[in-house]
């Protein structure tokens, strides 16, 4: 039976009242009301409601004919909707909250503005200015971009005299592709774009082809002349750049949970122990030791808070503040240009290269200062540790086109974790912990049940550093919701598994890697972690990676004291394992175990990539030949087959890691000079891949080096640059660089 009733709706009227039609306020919060609960032959007889309350339920969606015709405010705080789209069911709302719901984004503002068309308030702001922007500005790039797609790829595609058949094969491509190739705006704003470039190309194909159209798809707004492009969020909070502590978006989390653990006091570690967890080889640390000298102090620890005076409290973890979406200039000039400051982001130009274009395959487009401490313009000090892209959410009914890759990259060091759009260089969103210092970030894509038993896939960011604890980040939902009390010292890199989504390894300086079950939260973010497996090491493991062929059987890890490999596999019963196999490689005349391995990864299914201490030293190597002698003896100690080497700086500067490419077959190192080394090993792999490749005689020259470009802060250049690590996009799009200057450089490929 449902909750709502004539004389509930006459109860709850404000005032109340003898007849339904006669209602203009009506208040339904806290009544845990279902979507279910809205009969819309009950509501089509209240033709004169203009404000309605529904707060604090638990809808997760709006059914299609409430028939309001006169609603003009509408507050829905505090539910679990995941669709906005029903909205535009009451064309004359003006004012619009839906605060607290954690699957809407701002793709979702995005949408309510298109479709809603005298809406002026959303969440209490004044979106007038964008929303006139997004109905007309974005429409007509939007349908520029769609009909020049047409006319280019599809247009003589299609005969003169075509059949039905032929026009739904040619509608279903257009359509798949369009998605796909057109783009507009910040990543961000990615699905928002793609609903819209589907909707303007199925109106484009119905008034040039006469097809019939989609019932959902919305007419065109007429042509604006406001050529001004925005990227502001009706969400997005001011911050006092100034301030250490980020001030949160105005979207609280308020949920019925604690958090699952209290804070961890510090571990104490002697001197020798804190010093190894930033080690550098060389005179600039020993000049300037400060940027490896511990973030903590003897003060609690105090995690970011939400901002004094908001509604409710927050519990579960911490909230993940949006940054300004201010667009980046992407244009180098001789000029140097002013630094901006915006979220504790400093915006640097470099002077224009003096390189002549046509040798560049790579070209700067951002140099941001976004991890700063205290948001401060002069910390040159902050170390820079790991970026990982983002991966690309298929997601049930509202799958995404295929995408090539997100250009979206989380990046970490000191205190903060920051997202940033690779294409405009804005720093989307941005989470800090004051006394901790981040050394690892990782994606998975968990697929969870929101309500109804449906099922929905999100991207969630784990987040580990010194103090050993691995912090859980909802991005979409701006949400840290959780932590898992990893390790008792700092974790040098986590990973997650391809294949188990909820399977995360954590590497630390306690000489073990532990692999947990984070587990899938509810619609609480309530979760339960638990410890599936450690394994021991010898040493500090700095690297790890799975094996592509057998990512749930074998895990390779580059430590301190060499290259070791475990059996994963969980229908073992020994929960605690030590390594099954370590790697000798050759040392002048001999072979060795005994080095440090601080670059690990896999070109391909079979060819490894590691970088030793050995100055000048990247190696590649098959694992699947050098693991057949372990399977042909008892030897735990077994040489690794080489098939290459590279050549690369001559530096003995330790912990410049390396990453690969597989789908482009790239492999990339950063060196003591800011410079990135990059290798394209298409035309070896082949050779390589049979059973008989031999192993390269001459080193291979690297097929570019990409020189760090003369910048200016203050008027003076910023100190001695070390590319701590360098990441591309799976596509080969972007090259994302971190340094140990608090430099984070985004180039494009050409």
């Amino acid at each position: 039976m449902s909750k709502i009733t004539t004389e509930l709706l006459l109860e709850r009227a404000v005032p109340r009242s003898t007849r339904l039609r006669k209602i203009e306020t009506l208040n339904l919060s806290k009544l845990q009301l279902k979507t279910g609960d809205l009969d819309p032959r009950l509501f089509s007889r209240l033709r004169h409601l203009q404000k309605l309350d529904l707060s604090d339920n638990l809808l997760d969606k709006f059914p299609n004919s409430l028939t309001l015709p006169d609603l003009r405010v509408l507050n829905c705080n505090n539910n679990k909707l995941e669709d906005v789209t029903a909205l535009k069911q009451f064309p004359l709302l003006e004012e619009l909250t839906y605060e607290n719901n954690v699957y809407l984004t701002l793709n979702d503002d995005y949408k309510v503005m298109f479709l809603l068309q005298n809406l002026r308030l959303l969440n209490g702001k004044d979106i007038t200015k964008l929303a006139n922007h997004v109905r007309r500005v974005n429409s007509r790039k939007l349908t520029s971009k769609v009909t020049a797609h047409w006319e280019k790829f599809f247009r003589d595609q299609l005969p003169e005299k075509y059949t039905a058949e032929q026009v739904k094969s040619i509608k279903k491509k257009f359509l798949k592709s369009v998605q796909t190739n057109v783009v507009y705006g910040p990543s961000s704003l990615s699905e928002f774009t793609r609903w819209r470039v589907k909707m303007i190309a199925e109106e484009f194909l119905a008034y040039s082809l006469g097809l019939e159209l989609n019932s959902d798809t919305e007419t065109e707004e007429k042509m604006d002349e406001n050529e001004e492009e925005s990227t502001e969020s009706p969400r997005e909070a001011a911050e006092d750049v100034a301030q250490v502590t980020v001030t949160p978006s105005k979207r609280k989390r308020n949920h019925s949970k604690s958090s699952p653990g209290n804070k961890r006091s510090k571990s104490q570690a002697s001197t020798k122990e804190e010093a190894a967890v930033n080690p550098r080889k060389s005179s600039h640390v020993e000049d300037d030791p400060a940027p490896d000298k511990p973030r903590t102090s003897n003060q609690p620890a105090k995690e970011a808070t939400p901002e004094q005076g908001a509604e409710g409290t927050q519990k579960n973890g911490e909230q993940f503040p949006k940054g300004q979406s201010n667009r980046r200039s992407s244009q180098m000039t001789g000029e140097q240009k002013s630094q901006e400051q915006d979220n504790g982001v400093v915006t640097l130009t470099p002077v224009k290269n003096s390189k002549r274009k046509e040798d560049v395959s790579a070209e700067p487009l951002h140099f941001l200062q976004c991890h700063s401490k205290g948001n401060s313009r002069e910390d040159f000090k902050t170390q820079l540790w790991s970026c990982v892209f983002e991966p690309v959410l298929d997601s049930g009914a509202r799958k995404d086109p295929i995408v090539s890759s997100s250009r979206t990259v989380a990046t970490c060091g000191g205190e903060s974790v920051c997202l940033i759009d690779c294409e405009t260089g804005t720093v989307l969103k941005k989470y800090k912990v004051a006394t901790e210092e981040f050394f690892s970030v990782a994606w998975t894509t968990l697929t969870m049940v929101i309500s109804d038993n449906r099922k929905k896939a999100h991207n969630i960011l784990a987040a580990a550093g010194r103090r050993g604890i691995v912090k859980l980040i909802h991005v979409a939902a701006d949400f840290c919701y959780g932590e898992i009390k990893a390790h008792k010292k700092p974790i040098a890199t986590v990973c997650f598994s391809p294949t188990q989504e909820t399977h995360l390894f954590t590497a630390s300086y306690d000489k073990r890697i532990a692999l947990w079950d984070i587990g899938i939260p509810d619609c609480d973010y309530n979760f339960k972690a638990s410890q599936l497996l450690v394994l021991e090491t010898a040493s500090i493991p700095l690297r790890i990676a799975l094996v592509p062929t057998c990512p749930e059987q074998y895990l390779l890890a580059g430590c301190e004291d060499g290259c070791f490999a475990w059996n994963i596999k969980l229908d073992k019963g020994q929960k605690s394992r030590p390594f099954e196999a370590i790697f000798q490689f050759p040392d002048d005349e001999s072979m060795t175990t005994s080095h440090r391995v601080d670059g690990l990864a896999f070109l391909n299914d079979d060819v490894v990539v590691s970088k030793s201490s050995k100055p000048g030293c990247i190696y590649l190597w098959s694992w699947s030949r050098s693991f057949d002698a372990k399977e042909k003896g008892c030897q735990r100690t077994m040489s690794a087959v080489i098939l290459a080497e590279l050549e690369w700086s001559t530096t003995d500067m330790s912990y410049l890691t390396l990453s690969t490419c597989p789908a482009k077959e790239y492999v990339f190192c950063g060196d003591e000079k800011g410079s990135v080394w990059m290798y394209n090993l298409s035309s070896y792999t082949t050779a390589w891949g049979s059973a008989k490749g031999k192993r390269s005689e001459r080193r291979i020259s690297p097929t570019q080096i990409l020189k760090w470009p003369e910048l200016r802060v203050n008027g003076e250049q910023p100190p001695e640059i070390l590319v701590n690590n360098v990441v591309a996009d799976p596509a080969f799009t972007y090259l994302v660089v971190l340094t140990s200057v608090n430099i984070t450089a985004i180039w494009k490929k050409s």
